[in-house]
């Protein structure tokens, strides 16, 4: 691949909808709560976006579309539709372009599951984030076991592709306890499961209790024995971690996320969206940001056709950094050939030689000359990795 003809691999689209019904206490999203939803003024603000985006980067092909947010179910289902429409005239979208809606399991939501998916979407995300009662109640959420179970259900029905998120590693939660709901999550399953260990994220609800000692976390062998039960326990369904909290059945990963993972071209529109575009026939990776509060962003898309707050070229030895961040999370890893292209620099110029040598000593690193990944045990500890690996 040349970075100045990102044509040659598709594009991802990422639309941002920032509104929920409430604001979980874990949650550092750029999500708002409106007592109305400006679903009018918000979705002539996406279309008028996307459009300008589409003007600037001209012809692509369109692998995939990811509604996210806040809670993106919250949408009108003709607002999705009609971005849908919008997008795939504007682009050219593949044959079998993945089209992906983050959703909650409330019944209010879960009741209209089947107009999302006559509006175009082909691939459902429920966040469920627990399948037990008091823990549900602890992460804030609005929805029981059953109307999850019940969404769960009715999802698989509908859509013919379906994910679904859980939390772990929570405040109090037992080895047995865990294994247990995942078990019992993974026979709902469809072909693909995130499942994230909980962390305190700055400026969180869940952070003020952390420091007053209210919430307690597993300690770092505890979570790592939770990491490996989740994989064990994944593996027996058929789920192989492709990514270090992703896990899919083989052809079922999400192309969306690979686009970030394999450091592709994405283009993010709506509040807070990021995105690293390459318009054409220019050399430079743009690093690009959307004012985060939504307001503001519809007033600037409204007066001058985006809500761009933040752009600039991404320096190679920072698209190095970001792409090693990013690719080492893949059980696939990384290749050098397309890492040199992408990056501007080759792969051996951007790690440091003496912890590269040691990691591959302690069997966290692979390297057969073309292919650098990181093994599962060095994915374990992927985080510690990194800060020295990465120059």
């Amino acid at each position: 691949m040349d970075p100045a003809t990102p044509d040659r691999e598709p594009l991802a689209l990422y639309i941002h909808w920032p509104f929920c019904l409430a604001k979980c206490p874990y949650c550092d999203f750029n999500s708002h709560v409106r007592d109305t939803l400006p679903q009018a003024r918000f979705r002539a603000a996406l279309g008028t976006e996307l459009a300008w985006e589409a003007a600037r980067l001209g012809p692509r092909r369109l692998g995939s579309i990811f509604f996210g947010g806040g809670t993106p179910s919250l949408m009108e289902p003709e607002t999705v539709a009609a971005l849908i429409a919008e997008a795939t005239r504007l682009f050219t979208p593949l044959p079998d372009v993945e089209i992906t809606l983050e959703a909650n399991p409330t019944s209010v939501e879960a009741g209209r599951l089947r107009t999302f998916f006559q509006a175009g979407v082909n691939r459902l995300s429920l966040g469920v984030q627990s399948l037990e009662p008091e823990a549900l109640a602890q992460l804030g959420r609005r929805h029981s076991v059953s109307e999850a179970i019940a969404a769960l259900e009715a999802a698989r029905a509908i859509f013919p592709r379906l994910s679904f998120d859980l939390i772990y590693a929570r405040p109090g939660q037992t080895m047995a306890a865990w294994r247990r709901e995942l078990r019992d999550a993974l026979a709902l399953a469809a072909d693909h499961l995130s499942l994230y260990q909980l962390t305190i994220e700055p400026g969180t609800q869940y952070e003020a209790l952390y420091r007053r000692g209210e919430i307690v976390l597993p300690d770092a062998d505890g979570a790592a024995a939770l990491y490996e039960a989740t994989c064990e326990e994944a593996s027996r369904f058929g789920l192989e971690p492709y990514e270090v909290s992703n896990y899919a059945r083989p052809g079922s990963e999400s192309r969306h996320n690979l686009a970030y993972w394999r450091y592709g071209d994405y283009a993010g529109i709506g509040p807070g969206a990021h995105g690293r575009v390459t318009p054409p026939g220019s050399p430079a990776l743009l690093a690009t940001r959307r004012h985060r509060a939504p307001e503001p962003w519809a007033e600037r898309v409204e007066r001058q056709g985006h809500g761009i707050a933040f752009e600039k070229p991404v320096a190679p030895a920072d698209r190095a950094r970001e792409m090693l961040l990013m690719g080492l999370r893949l059980a696939e890893g990384i290749d050098a050939g397309r890492f040199a292209v992408r990056c501007g620099l080759p792969l051996a110029a951007s790690i440091d030689a003496d912890v590269f040598a040691q990691a591959q000593d302690a069997g966290y690193l692979t390297w057969n000359g073309a292919r650098l990944v990181a093994t599962a045990e060095g994915r374990l500890r992927l985080d510690a990795l990194l800060s020295h690996l990465v120059l």
